[in-house]
């Protein structure tokens, strides 16, 4: 490893880790997750699992995590969920929601005190995320909202396409945010990652400041950009979504490129 990508790496603090592409793909653990988490957390360091992910609640992916062999509490997590959870408290306080979500989405809002309703005439707020329980019901329901009450706050959790599987990708909740402008014209105020807030969040909460923290992820587009937008280092790893080709034709430059995350470990 270079002295240059040695020592900035070495004067991170705070950690925020991408998963899904980053520290493990779909349900297969990286070889070098644990040893990773375990050698940060051991040289006094911080980490935090930051997620696009809406469609699965803090509740699931500790199951996940503790299925994959890593321990994990609600402390070590910074979701889209929570983020839009978040914006909805500071411009929407107390607002009815219609959920084009996941059930586990739909608990989170409920546990932060918002009322969920599928009656569109209570509806005062759309939230869209990845749905990975979606019907055409629910497109149709969030179309007619958008067009008979156009006034209506339209908030979507997160911009991905895609979401990576071990057989290739599905749709997320931007490709279905596609699908409602093509049928309203209407574009959502977009919550997660490339948005600065997450990481924001992350800092405030935990007392780190920018120099102090980074960003490790497999997409440009969302979480080297989210880094980048909060004034922190974005570090793109290599073991996801991102080719050579993608990093070569991108207009937004991580700060560092990695083969994976194993390589953080030799700065530590």
């Amino acid at each position: 490893m270079d002295t240059r990508k040695k020592e900035l790496l070495g004067a991170i603090r705070l950690y925020l880790f991408d998963m899904d592409g980053t520290l493990y793909l779909g349900d297969r653990l990286y070889d070098f997750t644990i040893e990773l988490l375990q050698r940060l957390k051991a040289s006094g360091r911080k980490y935090l699992f930051m997620t696009n992910n809406s469609s699965k609640s803090v509740e699931d992916y500790i199951l996940k995590l503790g299925r994959l062999g890593i321990e994990a509490t609600r402390e070590d997590f910074i979701t889209s969920s929570q983020a839009t959870a978040y914006y909805l408290h500071e411009h929407h306080p107390g607002k009815k929601l219609y959920v084009c979500g996941t059930s586990s989405l739909k608990r989170e809002l409920e546990m932060e005190g918002f009322t969920v309703t599928e009656a569109l005439d209570e509806v005062e707020c759309i939230v869209m995320g990845f749905d990975t329980e979606l019907t055409f019901r629910k497109l149709e329901d969030v179309s007619r909202l958008l067009l008979t009450r156009g006034d209506l706050p339209y908030i979507a959790t997160n911009p991905d396409y895609v979401c990576p599987t071990e057989f290739g990708s599905v749709p997320d909740c931007g490709s279905v945010c596609d699908m409602i402008f093509n049928a309203t014209g209407k574009r959502p105020v977009v919550i997660g990652k490339p948005s600065p807030l997450m990481p924001k969040l992350a800092m405030a909460r935990n007392g780190f400041d920018p120099q102090q923290t980074a960003v490790v992820g497999d997409r440009i587009y969302t979480d080297v950009k989210s880094g980048i937008n909060a004034g922190i280092t974005g570090i793109l790893v290599m073991s996801g979504e991102t080719t050579r080709e993608i990093l070569e034709q991108s207009d937004v430059k991580p700060h560092l490129v990695l083969e994976d995350a194993s390589e953080i470990l030799a700065a530590l």
